[in-house]
């Protein structure tokens, strides 16, 4: 059965990240959430909103068209998730990493990681790296306000080799089926681990299913297990 819902989602039509939830003033939305509220959302003066700022706090606001939500009595701080889960993935071709982002922030990922291997075909490095990387936390972003989670994931780069040494699991065909103790896991690309790449990790593969799926579906299926893993009784 589905639990009470969150306080902070009773009563308001739309959640914006913003930068202080405490600002006496009231507070201030930069240009993509006045945007996100007024242009995509359409809100009328009025509405109510929960602003929240990404690391578990919120208050219940009021949107009256300005720069600032008027705010309310109402509010609080989220404790972060606990036994926080990481999917880590090879960036594909077109826009199909920001599909990733978006939907393991809706399925409720703690860390986003972006890592390379030696199949890769993408390889984002120096100034393209951060191009894209601030694109994705932009999407990040988007989805939590979408889906209002109250944490935002970390969305970063790591290496392949630390990722495995820090007992991240390689989705793999024909690995173990994954347990309640998996709290990360990798994803590699359409062409697979190299045996180089499956010796360095330190934990067991795990399979995703029966079938070889694609890199985004495999990414977002991790995603789902791990969600369904930690969820509570």
């Amino acid at each position: 059965m589905p639990g009470p819902m969150p306080a902070h989602r009773e009563g308001v039509v739309a959640q914006v990240v913003v930068a202080d939830v405490d600002d006496p003033a009231g507070p201030l939305l930069d240009e993509g959430a006045r945007h996100h509220l007024g242009r995509v959302l359409r809100l009328r003066p009025g509405e109510s909103v929960c602003a929240a700022d990404g690391a578990g706090g919120w208050r219940r606001c009021t949107f009256d068209g300005g720069e600032r939500l008027v705010p309310g009595e109402e509010g609080g701080r989220e404790p972060a998730p606990a036994d926080p889960i990481s999917v880590a993935f090879v960036p594909v071709k077109g826009d199909r990493p920001e599909l990733v982002v978006q939907k393991l922030t809706e399925l409720g990922v703690d860390r986003i990681v972006v890592t390379s291997s030696a199949r890769s075909v993408v390889r984002w490095e120096g100034e393209r790296a951060d191009k894209h990387l601030q694109k994705l936390r932009r999407v990040a972003l988007e989805a939590t306000q979408q889906c209002r989670r109250l944490w935002l994931p970390a969305v970063e780069p790591a290496s392949l080799a630390g990722l495995l040494s820090g007992g991240a699991a390689l989705a793999d065909t024909g690995g173990a089926e994954p347990g309640p103790d998996l709290r990360s896991v990798v994803v590699g690309p359409e062409g697979g681990w190299t045996d180089g790449e499956r010796a360095l990790a330190a934990a067991p593969p795990v399979s995703l299913g029966e079938h070889v799926l694609r890199a985004e579906t495999a990414a977002i299926t991790a995603g789902v297990v791990l969600a369904a893993l930690r969820r509570p009784e």
